[in-house]
């Protein structure tokens, strides 16, 4: 990924936009999810994303999903694990609910899904980042950074991965 606010030399080729979410080559960005922490945490996980242009919503995957009410307030409390194959370090989490969106999965299944809204940060840049909870655990990737976090902040190089950098080996 690149910062869409760079402009590039004249003539130079603008990198080309990913094809779908089952392309072989997938892009990778390190993004870390904020405000689904607990309150007073300056930051959440680190997480590796699989950037997906073919995708129209973010998803994390999230177990132990729960949904409550405090004080008029629709929240929901899940579980995270950050690191891809590894079910060693949980991190809990509670959000307020945005809603529950249908969403189509990537073998063809609708699900609904409960949506929070946060923050990532992604290549030092935080942004509000609707975010569906899913059951990613087959999948690659913990998360799948969808198109609409993208617009207008990122222009994706689909040869490319990590172009914002990783963390130190000690957060990942």
């Amino acid at each position: 990924m690149t910062d869409s606010n760079r402009s590039a030399a004249p003539g130079t080729p603008q990198p080309a936009p990913a094809t779908s979410a089952s392309d072989p080559g997938a892009h990778s960005a390190v993004v870390r999810v904020v405000a689904a922490t607990p309150p007073g945490t300056p930051a959440g996980p680190h997480l590796k994303a699989k950037v997906d242009t073919g995708a129209r919503t973010s998803s994390v995957h999230a177990f132990d999903v729960e949904t409550f009410e405090r004080d008029g307030v629709d929240l929901v409390r899940f579980t995270l694990h950050p690191r891809q194959k590894s079910g060693k370090k949980a991190v809990a989490c509670e959000a307020e609910l945005l809603g529950v969106r249908d969403v189509k999965s990537s073998n063809g299944v609708v699900q609904a899904r409960p949506v929070i809204l946060t923050h990532a940060v992604v290549c030092g840049k935080r942004f509000p980042l609707e975010l569906t909870l899913a059951n990613r655990d087959a999948m690659g990737f913990r998360m799948l950074l969808g198109r609409e976090a993208l617009r207008g902040r990122f222009l994706v190089d689909p040869a490319a991965s990590y172009l914002g950098g990783r963390p130190p080996k000690s957060k990942r």
